[in-house]
């Protein structure tokens, strides 16, 4: 069978993309490897998405399930398989999964996403969503009036960390060199800023705690000196965010003509990629924010351009 659409992945930008495309009756096959939703179905709460009810909270999997019900409500249909090679030259684009199926179709939305790059400690999952971040922007008013640390010394670390200066009693950047790597413009603002410390030559160990982040081990990593800071108790918890970059969901199409920047495919706000009928949404495009509604919206794009390709 020749689909009109293949959605590669069911994060935020391919669900988006799949209601879209079943609006404009496209014939749409989604295939996700695991669960929907991608890196949201593990936030715990979710405060910034337009149009949330403010009786109830919100988590990324709530989120989730209700795009995964509208997509089936559209019609899209959907395979569990992991996509191996991806085939996209030509009017008829083909896709490869582990399973050993081969999908076909006219137009392809490449939606897999991006992951954060790990920091490393021990315990690291068991408080992700429960202290542990990677997103100041969506979760920094959780840890309004205490204290957080963050992993690196990069310009995102560093800029994050000033953001997190605005919520947080006291922001503490723990990096693994004696000075940082972001840029000096960047410096000056965090060396001026009272509420900014840092913690030099060492990383996070582990992360502390029962069913909250309340208390780390740092590991000078010239040393090898252990120190363990707990939250204040009155607190109760302390939150840890790390910026040590992110990592595009893009080495599978090696080989496939998809050309890319930095890692992420190389498409503008209109989602277009270099290859005709080929379309990029979401975190693994290249792009300035990567939040949840700028997903969607790269979603309802691909969507459009897709059935616009389609017609003519």
């Amino acid at each position: 069978m020749i689909y009109d659409l293949i959605i590669a992945g069911a994060g935020p930008a391919g669900l988006a993309a799949g209601i879209y495309a079943g609006r404009y009756m496209l014939k749409t096959l989604i295939i996700e490897k695991a669960q929907d939703g991608g890196q949201i179905s593990q936030t715990a709460e979710i405060e910034n998405y337009p149009g949330l009810r403010t009786d109830m909270e919100e988590s990324g999997l709530t989120l989730t399930e209700r795009m995964t019900e509208q997509v089936k409500r559209f019609g899209a249909e959907r395979a569990l398989d992991e996509i191996i090679s991806f085939e996209l030259e030509g009017e008829i684009k083909k896709l490869t999964g582990l399973s050993g199926k081969v999908y076909e179709a006219r137009t392809v939305i490449l939606a897999m996403g991006a992951h954060y790059r790990s920091i490393g400690c021990k315990n690291e999952d068991k408080f992700r969503g429960m202290g542990i971040s990677f997103c100041a922007t969506c979760d920094a008013n959780f840890f309004r009036g205490l204290d957080v640390y963050v992993a690196g010394g990069g310009d995102s670390a560093i800029e994050e960390a000033i953001y997190l200066t605005k919520f947080a009693r006291k922001v503490t950047v723990i990096h693994r060199r004696d000075e940082l790597r972001a840029a000096k413009s960047i410096q000056e603002k965090a060396f001026a800023n009272d509420k900014l410390h840092f913690i030099w030559d060492s990383v996070v160990d582990e992360a502390l705690g029962e069913d909250v982040l309340n208390g780390l081990v740092i590991r000078n990593v010239r040393t090898g000196e252990l120190t363990t800071i707990k939250a204040d108790p009155n607190d109760g918890m302390i939150g840890l965010f790390g910026f040590l970059g992110m990592i595009p969901n893009t080495d599978r199409l090696e080989g496939s003509g998809i050309e890319l920047m930095n890692g992420y495919i190389r498409a503008d706000e209109s989602t277009r990629t270099n290859i005709a009928g080929v379309f990029a949404a979401g975190d693994i495009r290249t792009k300035e924010l990567r939040q949840v509604v700028t997903a969607v919206s790269d979603g309802a794009t691909a969507a459009y351009q897709a059935e616009k390709y389609l017609a003519g």
